[in-house]
Order: structure tokens, then C-alpha cells, then sequence
């Protein structure tokens, strides 16, 4: 049952894997300019996090998917970071 339920719902996964991830670039970039543990920190970190839960709410995607958005959150905050520290050379 799950594997039918997962093949329906392969491209809301794909989408909702993307969204998160290109939707934390901006905030991984912008937290890791500021100090460790501060309250903008802290913000650009979890700023997202509502979106993200809205959209899968949207896609009818259940609590099931909560760590493949996560993981995508993430990914896309590391990836900013870098991207973030990459540019500090220039």
C-alpha cells in the first residue's frame, strides 16, 4: 500500500523536495553571515519552516514526508552557507 501511494505522489515528493531546498538557499546564505546562536540566526533558520509546512499541507502530503522536506531544508541552508563562503574569497 505504501509503495502505491508513494508512485502516486512521486512528483508532489519531487516538488516539495525542490521547494524546500531552493526556498532555504536564501536563508542558508543569509545565516551564515551572521553570529553562531544569535537571534537572526536562529530566524533564518527557522523562517522557513512554516512555508514549507504549508506547502506540503497543500500537496496533501502527510507527516510521513516530514523528513524529506527536512532533509531538503537542510540542504538547502548548508548549500547557502557555502555558496555564502564561497563568495567571502572574491
Amino acid at each position: 500500500m505504501f509503495a502505491m501511494t508513494f508512485s502516486n505522489n512521486v512528483w508532489s515528493i519531487v516538488l516539495l523536495f525542490v521547494f524546500a531546498m531552493v526556498l532555504n538557499l536564501p536563508f542558508g546564505y543569509l545565516r551564515a553571515g551572521q553570529p553562531r546562536r544569535s537571534f537572526k540566526w536562529f530566524l533564518y533558520i527557522h523562517l522557513p519552516i512554516p512555508f514549507v509546512i504549508a506547502m506540503r499541507y497543500v500537496m496533501h502530503l502527510n507527516i510521513r514526508y516530514l523528513p524529506i522536506s527536512l532533509a531538503a531544508s537542510v540542504l538547502g541552508q548548508v548549500i547557502g552557507g557555502k555558496i555564502r563562503g564561497s563568495n567571502r574569497g572574491i
